[in-house]
């Protein structure tokens, strides 16, 4: 069962980079190519998993940046999708008339964000991934990784909408890292 709102500071960013790819492959393969699109968007976003499961096929076909509102805070937000252009469009075009990007298979609806859990955690276990994965994985995998790239917290911190750094910093995990790390290499 997924973790409720208190728990999300258990759900963790993958950090290993070979772990994301583990994951692209045990949920294309075994998953089915629609969990896989979820977590390539997803991690490549920074959407929250409310937003993602909004998202329309038609909204995103053949476009490599979109505007949209966001759920939690209300605020418009462009997100890129020129790195993922290729495989979204390809996928979007084999969903035949479904309304919605990440379809259901019962009814016209998304899935749930208690499916979108399920197949997170399926594929996580089937690449040894035990601990600190949920729906929030993904946006914090995308926070933690565009902060490793560019060192920029004031960015990443209007990207997610946080209004303090610290939030920042806290949410993606670099302070307790950085603190494990520096005490590890530690020396007088």
């Amino acid at each position: 069962m997924p973790k409720k709102k208190e728990e999300i500071k258990d759900v963790q960013p993958i950090r290993d980079y070979d772990q994301i790819t583990d994951m692209k492959w045990a949920l294309k393969r075994f998953c089915g190519e629609r969990d896989y699109i979820l977590f390539l968007v997803g991690i490549n976003t920074g959407l929250r998993i409310s937003d993602l499961l909004k998202l329309k096929a038609k909204d995103l076909k053949r476009k490599k940046k979109v505007m949209i509102k966001e759920g939690k805070t209300e605020k418009p937000r462009t997100i890129h999708l020129e790195n993922i252009y290729g495989e979204l469009n390809e996928y979007i075009n084999s969903l035949g008339g479904t309304v919605w990007l990440f379809p259901s298979r019962k009814g016209d609806k998304p899935i749930t964000r208690i499916q979108a859990y399920r197949q997170l955690n399926k594929a996580a276990q089937m690449v040894d991934i035990t601990e600190g994965i949920g729906t929030h994985t993904m946006r914090k995998t995308f926070g933690y990784w565009h902060y490793k790239q560019f060192r920029d917290v004031a960015e990443l911190q209007m990207i997610l909408n946080h209004s303090h750094p610290e939030i920042t910093l806290k949410y993606i995990g670099i302070t307790d890292e950085q603190i494990e790390n520096n005490l590890k290499n530690f020396s007088l």
